[in-house]
């Protein structure tokens, strides 16, 4: 991809969806709002490379947007048996104030735990946040953050905020931050994360991994790079767009497109000049 594209701010995020009620109600039950439906723009089906048509819902939980997205001509369900290592790997971390309470209603909704056990706190080497992992009933990751008291000005409330970060596994390290600090995002603070807290979270044995935020021009939400010394990711086939794992996440840009990154996680760039949801040919 050029060069002379650059990512702004993370617009927001879509995750493809073949039982929409089912994915609204659980996203109500953990405390998104819903919008309206909308059929999805055939300029934008042409972006995504997709015949047929779409459908969208809008969600938001704070100034965070999550849209829901349904296509007539589904894709490929979730991929079973995977893991926060392999490559198809892209999870959405929600805010809270109350990590417990939040996981409680989310798996009385029907959310299934990747976290071995309650929420983890990790150690101060890791941002000392309390998270715990999990799916909601199609398979999309997720992760609830609770920070420390006062640590994180971007985050002060109560309840569920907001969506601070996606983070995707990556297979090279030095590529992936290559590849999105050329297209305009700066490096934050990385960490090696490892140790019991990590493999709890993780519910991998042994885990060891690189974690490398990357910031847009204003956060948040912002991007995090998950590279896993142990286990060693899996590929997976190339997603189309309207497969259930193919979560995209939404870029204030200079054009209208949709890219992968090195590791094939799907980007959908929106001009500036348009809101998310107004996207024309390029």
């Amino acid at each position: 991809m050029s060069s002379d594209v650059t990512f702004g701010a993370i617009a927001g995020f879509r995750l493809v969806t073949a039982q929409p009620q089912l994915l609204l109600t659980f996203y109500q039950a953990i405390g998104l709002i819903a919008g309206e439906i909308t059929p999805i723009p055939a300029a934008e089906m042409a972006v995504l490379g997709l015949e047929g048509s779409g459908w969208r819902r809008s969600m938001t939980l704070g100034k965070s947007r999550l849209d829901l997205d349904t296509f007539d001509l589904p894709g490929r369900p979730y991929p079973d048996r995977t893991n926060a290592s392999d490559l198809v790997f892209q999870h959405l971390a929600l805010v809270t104030d109350d990590a417990s309470a939040a996981w409680r209603r989310a798996r009385n909704a029907g959310a299934t735990p990747i976290t071995r056990g309650e929420p983890v706190r990790l150690p101060l080497s890791s941002g000392g946040v309390v998270a715990v992992k999990f799916r909601d009933p199609e398979g999309h990751p997720l992760e609830l953050l609770e920070f420390p008291a006062g640590s994180n000005p971007s985050w002060q409330g109560r309840g569920m905020m907001g969506i601070d970060h996606s983070a995707i596994s990556i297979a090279d390290l030095a590529a992936s931050r290559r590849f999105y600090q050329t297209h305009g995002l700066t490096e934050g603070k990385p960490t090696f994360n490892r140790g019991a807290a990590q493999v709890k979270l993780d519910g991998l044995d042994g885990v060891e991994v690189d974690v490398l935020p990357l910031n847009p021009p204003d956060k948040p939400p912002h991007l995090e790079l998950l590279g896993y010394r142990q286990p060693v990711g899996r590929p997976h086939h190339p997603l189309a767009a309207n497969d259930v794992a193919a979560t995209r996440i939404v870029w204030s840009a200079n054009r209208d497109a949709l890219v992968r990154d090195p590791d094939g996680h799907l980007l959908q760039l929106t001009r500036r000049d348009r809101s998310p949801s107004d996207i024309a040919s390029p």
